[in-house]
């Protein structure tokens, strides 16, 4: 069964997606998602997801070979005081990523140190099973909200259902991604980002391509396909 997700009606402005930059999203509660990290080189230019205390999860199409972790963030141009800065020491994208396609667009990233967990630091579990239909889910992130960008994180819920239009013809029976339609806080920023559905992380974004039917939808790497992987790169590390 393959999976689709679209944007819930909660009442609040939707988001519309323009040029893959996204205008509206809602601003998280303070360290509300204290799994979310930002990766920086200077600047932000991804997301990701603490999955331990000495590992995160991103996109693989956002590897670089110096990443400084920042976590416990909410505003990225402000010190808050709740931060903690740590250098990436390994950087490992999966072994069958493709940068052409973006097949496999996960990346596993080894902490200099372990971080401290604490109320604004927290891991966000693995998936014990895949997505569900009716489920609801949460994505979150400092990409584009505006023309200027965005410096807090930011957040939308998503409802799972099952329609497999889109990914019939994208994909056949390829089920290592899932789409998400009318393209959420993606991809500028928020690459590498977390889709946690019911505590747990299911999903980790990674691009956007245009489907007639359903406007802008963006892709996630399904993280439920890759536990073995994950597992064994931080046995083994």
């Amino acid at each position: 069964m393959k999976i689709l997700i679209f944007l819930s009606l909660l009442g609040a402005a939707l988001v519309a997606a323009d040029d893959e930059k996204v205008v509206g999203g809602y601003e998280c509660g303070r360290h509300s998602v204290p799994y979310q990290v930002s990766l920086n080189a200077g600047y932000h230019f991804c997301g990701g997801s603490l999955i331990s205390s000495q590992w995160v999860i991103s996109a693989a199409h956002c590897y670089k070979s110096r990443i400084q972790v920042r976590l416990g963030e909410h505003d990225i141009a402000v010190n808050e005081g709740t931060e903690q800065w740590i250098d990436g020491a390994k950087m490992i994208r999966h072994p069958q990523y493709n940068s052409y396609n973006l097949d496999n667009d996960i990346m596993l990233i080894k902490l200099s140190r372990p971080a401290a967990l604490n109320g604004y630091v927290q891991t966000v579990a693995l998936p014990s099973r895949c997505p569900v239909a009716d489920e609801s889910c949460l994505v979150s992130g400092w990409g584009n909200t505006s023309a200027g960008g965005s410096r807090v994180t930011q957040r939308l819920i998503l409802i799972i259902y099952t329609d497999s239009t889109c990914f019939t013809h994208f994909f056949s029976d390829d089920r290592t991604f899932l789409f998400i339609g009318l393209a959420p806080l993606h991809p500028q920023g928020d690459s590498g980002g977390p889709l946690v559905c019911g505590g747990q992380l299911q999903g980790v974004v990674s691009w956007g391509y245009d489907c007639a039917m359903q406007g802008h939808p963006s892709v996630y790497a399904r993280v439920c396909r890759y536990n073995s992987w994950i597992n064994s790169v931080m046995l083994s590390n």
